[in-house]
């Protein structure tokens, strides 16, 4: 759709949506970017105050994956005419304390009547010019870091079937509500070449992005990708989202397989995700102390590929 409006020409325009990349960043200054975003969709868990720090959690991830810090947001809200009232004093104090714990300032919002529940933030960061990481610049020869284990997509269709057991719950909750600040804030200090959060195209989807838009190719090694607790036993189970189905449609054509990988782990590879993890692309030679350096401060990281040469397919699944 964008593809079919007239091009704006705005030279301090740094990244745009020409690849696909998790924000906006724009030029202010010499030394000064702003980083915009914006993100909001339905409940994935019943608790409205966990619902509202899973928005938030996933809105503040796009400025973290460009290599931003979080300055201002401003709340998007659906919410039904004749619904609960504490329901959503819940949902926004939720977001909020994620806000304030990612030192991000609530300056406002907008709010409508609607059916359905929604709700999210458009968030504006900051970022030195040169400092931008893009999903589009990762080099032969670096090393694949995933920050988060994979699975939300999964668990959350169990949870609307009432069929997910609390460890899953618990597991996955967690990893929604964990802000990608942390593990962004080590990775700047290493050689990250290109940087994306896993969303709602799921790992393969977002490594397709990565490969079209650096122009290389990719290998992913499945049995070194962090799984939560369950999330094998949902697709066994059969709690299939639609936007997995819909992911690997789109983008399996572009995935060749080694015969021994299993099609459940093929299956998860496309599972999407909400506030996911970072997929980190940096030089061979750092890997393994900002792995060590992410461990150590709590992120539950993972070296599950490198780059290669662009090959056809462009992803290699071990």
């Amino acid at each position: 759709m964008l593809g079919k409006l007239a091009r704006q020409h705005d030279p301090n325009v740094l990244v745009g949506f020409d690849t696909a990349d998790d924000a906006g960043v724009y030029k202010i200054s010499a030394d000064l970017a702003l980083v915009q975003t914006v993100d909001f969709f339905t409940p994935v868990v019943d608790d409205p105050y966990t619902f509202g720090q899973i928005a938030a959690t996933n809105a503040l991830s796009d400025v973290y994956a460009m290599g931003g810090r979080p300055l201002s947001a401003l709340a998007m809200v659906c919410f039904p005419e004749k619904g609960d009232i504490e329901i959503l004093e819940q949902i926004l104090a939720g977001g909020l304390s994620k806000m304030i714990e990612a030192k991000c300032t609530v300056v406002g919002g907008h709010s409508v009547r609607d059916p359905e529940i929604k709700f999210g933030y458009a968030v504006t960061g900051t970022i030195h010019p040169d400092r931008v990481l893009t999903n589009s610049s990762a080099q032969v020869g670096d090393a694949l870091i995933l920050t988060k284990a994979l699975g939300t997509g999964v668990i959350s269709t169990a949870i609307k079937r009432a069929e997910a057991k609390q460890a899953w719950i618990d597991g996955a909750t967690k990893a929604m509500t964990t802000l990608n600040g942390a593990a962004m804030e080590v990775a700047v200090n290493f050689h990250v070449h290109s940087a994306t959060d896993i969303t709602g195209f799921g790992l393969i989807g977002h490594v397709r992005e990565m490969a079209l838009g650096s122009g290389v190719g990719i290998r992913i090694h499945s049995a070194s990708v962090p799984l939560l607790e369950g999330a094998l036993d949902c697709v066994r189970a059969g709690f299939i989202p639609g936007g997995l189905t819909a992911n690997r449609d789109f983008a399996e054509c572009m995935v060749d397989y080694r015969d021994s990988v299993p099609e459940e782990v093929k299956t998860i590879l496309f599972d999407p995700q909400t506030a996911g993890g970072l997929l980190l692309s940096v030089a061979a030679e750092d890997a393994d102390q900002l792995l060590t350096k992410l461990n150590a401060g709590g992120v539950r990281a993972a070296r599950i590929g490198e780059v290669l040469l662009q090959t056809k397919p462009l992803i290699q699944v071990y």
